[in-house]
Order: C-alpha cells, then structure tokens, then sequence
C-alpha cells in the first residue's frame, strides 16, 4: 500500500481541465482532505481506477469531521472510472450498530392523539485509536458546486453516508455503486440536500441506512433505474425536525428493484414543522420482501418521547403507480397529521402480497389520509378517504414554500 497523508491541494487543480489519477492496482491511505475552488479550477477529473483506503483509527480525524473527503465550490468537477473508495468503516459501526431505533426495531407508530413514544439507544465511544469523535463523517461530500458528475466508481464502508451532495446544482450520478454492510448504522447511500436538478440512474446501492435520501431543499430529483438492497429504501426526510421548514418538490422515482429492504418508498415527517412536499411521483417499483412497500410518517420520532404539535410539513400531490412485489410487515401505512393531512394522495396499479400468509400481520394502514384510488389495489386499501378534506387546514403564511 502506498501510503499518502496529503496536507494540501494537489498541484493539477490549480489546471484548469485537468486530471488527477488514481492508478490501478495501486492502493493509497488517505487521511481526511478538502478540494476546493477557486484554488481547483474549472472542468477537474478525478480518475480514480486503484483504491483509496481512509486511516483505520479516529486519530487522525481530530474531534470530529463532518467528511472524509469534500469537494467545495467547484464547477464542472468529474470524479470517473473504476476503481475503489473505502471509508474503513467498521471502527465506527462496533458500538453505534443500535443508532436509529426507529428504523432498526421497526416501529412505525400509529397516531394517538398525535403522540409518539420511542426508546433510543446510542453511544459514542470508540475501542480502536481513541475516544470515537463525536461526528461520524460522510466518505464523500459535495458542497456548493455545480455541474458534478460522479460515474463508474465503487464507495464502500463509510463511516456513515457514502455520497452526500449539499446545496450543489446540476449533479449526475450513473453506473455507481455504493456497498456496506446492512446492520452498519446510518450508512445512507446517497444523500441530497439543498439541491436541485440532480439525476441519478443505473446504479446499485447496499447499505444500511436509507439507499437514497432527499432531504430539505431539493427540487427537480430524477431517480429510474436503481437496484436497492439491502437498506431502508428511497426516503424523503425526515422534515422538520425541531419546528424547522422544510421544502421538496418536483421528485420522481421509478423503475426501481428493492429486495429484502425495510421500507420501499417513504415520506418521513417530524411534528411540528413547516413548509411542504409536492409533486411526488413513484412509479414502477417492484419490491421482494421489503417489510413496509409504502410508507407516509408524519409522526416520525427517534426521540424517547415526542410532544403533539399541530403544525406540520404539508404533504400534497403524492402518486404511487405500478408498486408491485412482496411484503413481510404491512403493504402500505399512510399516517399523516391530525391538522395537516395528506391530499392529492393517488394509487394507481398497486398489487402487494405477503411472502407466506402467516407473515400478513397488518392490514393497509390510513391515518388522515385523502386522495383517489384509481384502479383496485391489492390488497385493498378501502381506508384511503376519498376526495378532500372538509376544511382547509391551512397554515399561517411564512409556512409556506
């Protein structure tokens, strides 16, 4: 292994269309580094066809980073071929594997007068090389940068996210993969947020945490062609943690294979915020025995306990067409909020069936939930209401996006 401990900008980025190679076979140790513009300049490509390995103890990432590796304020920027990124994850994953107790013990509340209790379980001390810092870095991330392309390359074992874009314009990811193992906490694969226009297609992504996560900010998500497992599916949110607003439209998902995830597609929501989600569309997604296909949560809680807040993240405008496969828990839990439901709410072609009988624990779940059912699911969903609700249940005016 070669070993490089970089302390400063590679000279190529001060080139403006230049290259920067990673050769193959060769493997190289990388501690944590920053590129960024305008020292990089314009149109860089980072070929990367060997390995790059992070430190295997938290030392060398101080009290805490928030990335292994980041791109910030750059244009034009490449990252290609076919090599290997490895975040050495595991150090980190050895005392946090019970992170995010909502997901891992599978408890999907059912709203009563709009509490919600969970337990949680975490910890942030390390055995290997240290106090384990407080932050558990992303492998990758991209920051205020336009016109990002990242294809052909394998990110593997971070310490949490893999890919993770952030207020970036004009991103594409294709022909990549993201592979850690499923009971590596918060591992999400592809991590959006602030971010518009973006288009991720042909990829394979295993991890476990949510495969891609659309966050707070994103606008015009296009998403087809994606094989997911295992993990926690496609997830927009969580939204509006701590009375924050949070704002997402302009999102399609389709032409996607999950197998043995824990949800397929879902919209995940804290009480108590703002703002809004539109013009959602998942369409063609086939699931194998995924345990909750679909999925709305506007009661999500990783808390002890959460207190009932009557504001929330509107959600409106959501169509579910051709979601077809098996399941193991509950084929479709709409629960959304007691001042604030769901409308525009519309399922078109959906046939859902339990992989053994004795596994079909739950009926189709709805909570406050509006729309249309456009032809019969399977099984049936006779709670979804239709039409819309009687009052208006609009929120004050700075709610809005």
């Amino acid at each position: 292994m070669v070993v490089l401990m970089i302390q400063r900008h590679l000279k190529a980025c001060k080139v403006a269309g230049s290259k920067i190679i990673v050769p193959s076979p060769y493997k190289f140790l990388v501690g944590p580094i920053t590129f960024s513009g305008p020292y990089c300049q314009q149109n860089i490509i980072f070929q990367v066809d060997g390995t790059i390995i992070a430190p295997s103890n938290f030392k060398s990432y101080g009290s805490g980073l928030f990335q292994w590796i980041l791109f910030t304020k750059l244009v034009g920027l490449t990252i290609q071929g076919g090599g290997t990124i490895d975040g050495s994850g595991l150090i980190w994953w050895k005392e946090t594997r019970l992170s995010d107790p909502l997901d891992d013990e599978l408890k999907l509340i059912v709203p009563v007068n709009g509490t919600t209790e969970q337990a949680a379980n975490s910890s942030i001390s390390g055995s290997l090389g240290g106090k384990m810092p407080s932050i558990k870095p992303t492998a990758i991330r991209f920051y205020g940068s336009f016109d990002v392309t990242v294809t052909g390359i394998t990110v593997q074992n971070s310490p949490q996210c893999h890919l993770k874009f952030d207020n970036c314009v004009g991103v594409s990811v294709y022909n990549f993969n993201v592979s850690s193992p499923a009971d590596s906490p918060n591992t999400d694969g592809i991590h959006l947020q602030n971010s518009k226009d973006v288009l991720i297609h042909t990829t394979d992504l295993s991890c476990g945490d949510d495969c891609i996560s659309i966050q707070t900010g994103c606008s015009n998500i296009y998403i087809h062609n994606i094989n997911c497992g295992p993990g926690h599916g496609i997830s927009i949110g969580s939204l509006g943690k701590d009375n924050t607003k949070a704002c997402v439209s302009n999102i399609t998902v389709r032409d996607v294979m999950m197998q043995n995830t824990m949800n397929g597609v879902r919209i995940k929501t804290w009480q108590g915020g703002s703002g809004s989600v539109q013009g959602v569309m998942f369409s063609n997604i086939q699931v194998s025995e995924v345990q909750l296909p679909i999925v709305i949560d506007q009661f999500y809680c990783d808390k002890s306990t959460c207190k009932n807040q009557s504001s929330a993240v509107a959600l409106s405008g959501i169509n579910y067409e051709r979601i077809r496969g098996t399941y193991t828990v509950k084929p479709v839990h709409f629960a959304c909020s007691d001042s604030m439901p769901c409308t525009d709410v519309h399922l078109n072609g959906i046939n859902l069936k339990p992989v053994q009988e004795r596994y079909h624990l739950y009926d189709a779940f709805c909570w406050k939930t509006f729309g249309e059912l456009i032809s019969p699911a399977v099984p049936p969903v006779e709670c979804l209401q239709m039409g819309k609700p009687s009052s208006s249940h609009v929120q004050a005016d700075h709610d809005t996006c």
